[in-house]
């Protein structure tokens, strides 16, 4: 089954070290990895993806979550099948982060978070259960097992 078409724009705001960020996340992986997570039920998908510093991602989460401090992804989802429409905000020091106390490469942390958060901009959701959070962790390893990647729980 072909993968649906998505429009995707990529944005980096300014802040330092961004230029690691931009290197980790060329415009074809983020749209495969994307696209990859897409729902069979997606026939089209319109996804902002901007990348942002701690104050940026800490203001956000504040502003949307009530929580006061940055987040590795925020989903902001609009529109679900059968034509998505979302934005997903990535916060590059907390992500970067992450990656080192996980000891995995900076690109493959990136691909599970952008997976993670399409899914959610699709309404999978791992904080309302215990079965829909391993639903979900199942599904996010599938996916990234089918790009070719470790699985991110273990």
């Amino acid at each position: 089954m072909p993968l649906p078409p998505l429009s995707l724009s990529l944005q980096f705001a300014r802040f330092d070290g961004a230029a690691a960020h931009r290197t980790a996340l060329p415009r074809h992986r983020v749209s495969r990895w994307v696209r990859h997570a897409l729902g069979d039920d997606v026939q089209a998908a319109e996804i902002t993806v901007r990348i942002v510093d701690a104050a940026e991602g800490q203001q956000l989460n504040r502003d949307f979550r009530g929580k006061d401090y940055a987040t590795n992804v925020l989903t902001f989802d609009y529109s679900g099948a059968p034509v998505v429409a979302a934005d997903l905000v990535l916060c590059a020091p907390v992500i970067e982060r992450e990656a080192r106390e996980l000891a995995k490469p900076l690109t493959d942390h990136y691909a599970h978070l952008l997976v993670h958060g399409t899914l959610h901009a699709q309404g999978w959701d791992h904080e309302t259960s215990t079965a829909e959070a391993e639903a979900m962790e199942a599904r996010e390893t599938a996916i990234l097992g089918a790009l070719g990647l470790a699985d991110p729980y273990k």
